[in-house]
């Protein structure tokens, strides 16, 4: 992690680079220097696209909506640059085994991939990724964030950590017990994901459905089936689990959990074509149960603050909203 030193009397660390840590960094940086510090290889977070040997897959994040005037405008101007893009697809509910389309509002995708949304909100920040942040030190009136790999960063004048709310509640609980306490209120329930890859189109008569019948399965999506995917005969599938099947069997072998998830998605869609190939990814904070139901934490004694969806609620809209309230009430010296 590169020592930044010298910094002026607004320059910000922002930890975590998913939609609400570029939210409020970018607005940070009208002011001043701002650094973005993620553990992943790419953009996004939980808006992520993951890449294997059979394509990409959206394994996190499916869609999202634009409701208010800030987000909207946002995603506007992607759209008229072909960086995001509405999924017109056959999507529903499945209730005691039978599938009914849904009609409620337009859902959006990233093009070509759903991290194509967090890759536009990064141009022009300084976003370094594969840094692990595990702590932070408060020295006088700076904040310094310590690395895996014992190095350190800082000095930064205001830190901001924009991870889910347990994670951010450990980094900063000795420097911030306070703060760090709010954070255990917040309840995220975690979620296995497979990404399978086939070799024929699945006979399905939906390409992404709600599961509200009890069992494993509480999402399934045809990922080929969205703007910008390669159309190149492979049929790509994302099968999300229920968060209570994903708490139970949390531990377990990724290969076990592919086989499970497969077996569900089996029931539900009858004979596959031949499988190409299926891996798993365990979102250990996926979705806000139960958040804060306030857009952000912030002392502005210390210049610490938290925004994400965990605060205001499980969707891709209210990250961004975390994150652009609480870089303006830094800037604006509020709460």
């Amino acid at each position: 992690m590169a020592q930044v030193s010298d910094p002026d009397n607004l320059a910000a660390c922002v930890i975590g680079g998913g939609v609400a840590g570029l939210a409020c960094a970018g607005i940070l940086q009208e002011r001043g220097r701002v650094v973005v510090l993620d553990k992943g290889r790419g953009p996004g977070g939980r808006a992520s696209t993951r890449r294997g040997e059979s394509g990409r897959f959206d394994h996190g994040a499916q869609y999202f909506t634009a409701r208010g005037p800030d987000f909207s405008a946002l995603v506007d101007r992607l759209a008229d640059e072909g960086r995001v893009g509405v999924w017109d697809a056959r999507l529903g509910v499945i209730r005691k085994g039978s599938w009914s389309p849904s009609t409620d509002e337009q859902r959006w995708v990233g093009v070509p991939g759903m991290n194509e949304l967090a890759r536009a909100m990064g141009e022009g920040l300084d976003v370094r990724h594969g840094v692990r942040a595990v702590g932070v030190r408060r020295d006088g009136e700076a904040w310094f964030v310590r690395g895996d790999q014992e190095s350190e960063c800082g000095p930064f004048r205001t830190l901001v950590v924009a991870v889910p709310g347990p994670q951010a509640g450990e980094m900063v609980r000795p420097a911030a017990p306070g703060l760090a306490r709010e954070t255990e209120r917040a309840r995220i329930s975690p979620c296995w994901a497979v990404m399978a890859a086939f070799d024929g189109p699945v006979d399905a008569p939906f390409d992404g459905a709600r599961i509200e019948d009890e069992g494993t399965l509480g999402w399934i999506a045809r990922d080929s089936s969205k703007p910008g995917r390669v159309r190149d005969g492979v049929d790509r599938w994302v099968l999300h689990a229920t968060p209570g099947w994903s708490q139970h069997e949390l531990e377990r072998e990724p290969a076990w959990v592919v086989e499970a998830l497969l077996g569900a998605f089996r029931d539900l869609v009858g004979v596959t074509p031949g499988l190409l190939n299926a891996r798993a990814h365990r979102w250990r904070y996926a979705l806000a149960a139960e958040p804060l139901g306030t857009a952000f934490l912030y002392d502005g004694s210390s210049r610490l603050g938290f925004c994400g969806d965990w605060l205001l609620g499980a969707r891709v809209e209210a990250a961004y909203d975390s994150g652009t309230a609480l870089g303006r009430a830094i800037l604006g010296g509020s709460r």
